[in-house]
């Protein structure tokens, strides 16, 4: 597949990754394994050849890796935790610091939607630029995190995922580890439960159903993102591996784009079907959406 742009859109603001570990303190539970599963890593073959994948995105070839053993989180950064982080650090945001974040249109609420400014990226007319969106405000002005606490952190960059990382002595996964983890075990499997999207006519993840962009039927039991701990785990016990939020990886895609992995509640198999294990995709390091988060990864002492 080609010719379809992916449904991230880049901030076009500076593009600059930031270190903040010199300027941070370090949670007395920093390097916690609390919440994570140990993986062996072992090698494993990383990548598709399949009709599915997008090639401009480079998910193949298909190859041997070897990630080694490491530590990662069950389920993504929730904003109960991000904010014992920012309770903690007195951390700013880069949607914060430069006030405004990307908000789908469906996701504004409909008091402010005519004061919401639409941009055009790459062919994507559903996404606004929204003043003052944040990970406190996911839809902007008029929107909370009220019955949201358990649910992804969302409106965090590339660089604020890496402050949090640091914080909890963790760091972010490298994409082997992340595609690693996702798969659970299954060899080459199209999702983290293997090669059928629904088994038994059951949803297993969090993506659009419908008419992509004007109507989400949520037959999987949402239009919005779920909470971190939703659907059946992995094998290897990880909760949404696709769908519901992107998640940042530690790697570089471009040069000044860092990897997304798993896609979110906004794919849909007509626009951008990446809720798939080897898909992949990226963001300048500094953007921030509704629909991007992150979970963390951490070495094994002694290893």
């Amino acid at each position: 597949m080609d010719g379809k742009s992916c449904c991230a859109p880049s901030s076009g603001r500076d593009g600059v990754e930031k270190r903040h570990d010199a300027e941070l303190p370090v949670s007395p539970d920093a390097g916690s394994s609390e919440g994570m599963v140990r993986l062996d890593g072992g090698a494993f073959l990383m990548g598709a050849d399949d009709p599915e994948i997008w090639v401009a995105d480079q998910e193949g070839p298909v190859r041997e890796v070897t990630p080694g053993p490491f530590w990662m989180d069950r389920c993504c950064v929730t904003n109960d935790q991000f904010a014992a982080f920012v309770d903690a650090t007195g951390f700013i945001t880069e949607a914060e610091h430069f006030g405004w974040s990307f908000v789908f249109l469906n996701q504004i609420p409909k008091a402010h939607r005519k004061r919401a400014v639409p941009i055009t990226v790459q062919g994507t007319p559903w996404w606004a630029r929204i003043e003052k969106a944040d990970w406190r405000k996911p839809g902007g002005p008029g929107t909370n995190l009220q019955k949201r606490g358990d649910h992804p952190v969302v409106h965090v960059s590339w660089n604020d995922a890496v402050a949090f990382a640091h914080w909890a002595g963790k760091r972010l996964p490298e994409e082997a580890e992340w595609e690693f983890a996702s798969r659970g075990g299954l060899e080459q499997a199209l999702y983290p439960w293997g090669d059928e999207l629904t088994p038994r006519g059951k949803h297993r993840c969090n993506i659009w159903q419908g008419e992509f962009p004007k109507n989400d039927t949520g037959e999987d039991g949402y239009t919005d993102t779920a909470p971190a701990k939703s659907f059946r785990a992995n094998g290897y016990g990880l909760y949404n591996a696709v769908g519901n939020v992107w998640e940042w990886n530690a790697d570089a895609f471009s040069p000044t784009g860092r990897v997304i992995r798993g896609g979110s509640f906004l794919c849909h198999h007509s626009y951008c079907n990446r809720y798939r294990n080897s898909a992949r995709s990226q963001n300048t390091p500094d953007s921030s959406t509704c629909h991007t988060g992150f979970r963390c990864a951490m070495d094994i002492a002694g290893l």
